[in-house]
């Protein structure tokens, strides 16, 4: 058993626990799962394939955005958004070394 339990959290865990909570919810995964490669899509784009409203894939764009899991840039009236490869590495791989060191 590890007795530092209050201890504070290490560095590499800071801030991906709201990449996990924003991981937890089916319509975020299947959202997330929308973008091929690389690939840029609007909320539009993506409500043309779910089975949410534009108004709801909005709301789960925006969680998924404030957790950083996309990134998004606005050109005219769109907003573009992109999954941030590096930060979701930096995440997981974060717990896997935890595993892997720990366990």
């Amino acid at each position: 058993m590890n007795k530092n339990y209050m201890r504070a959290v290490p560095k590499p865990w800071r801030g991906i626990g709201k990449v996990f909570v924003a991981l937890g919810d089916e319509h975020r995964q299947r959202i997330l799962l929308t973008f091929g490669r690389a690939e840029e899509l609007t909320a539009g784009e993506i409500a043309a394939v779910s089975t949410l409203s534009r108004p709801a894939v909005s709301h789960h764009l925006k969680i998924l955005r404030e957790a950083g899991v996309l990134q998004s840039r606005k050109e005219g009236r769109e907003i573009w958004y992109r999954v941030d490869k590096d930060l979701l590495t930096g995440s997981l791989g974060a717990v896997l070394n935890y595993i892997a060191q720990e366990v």
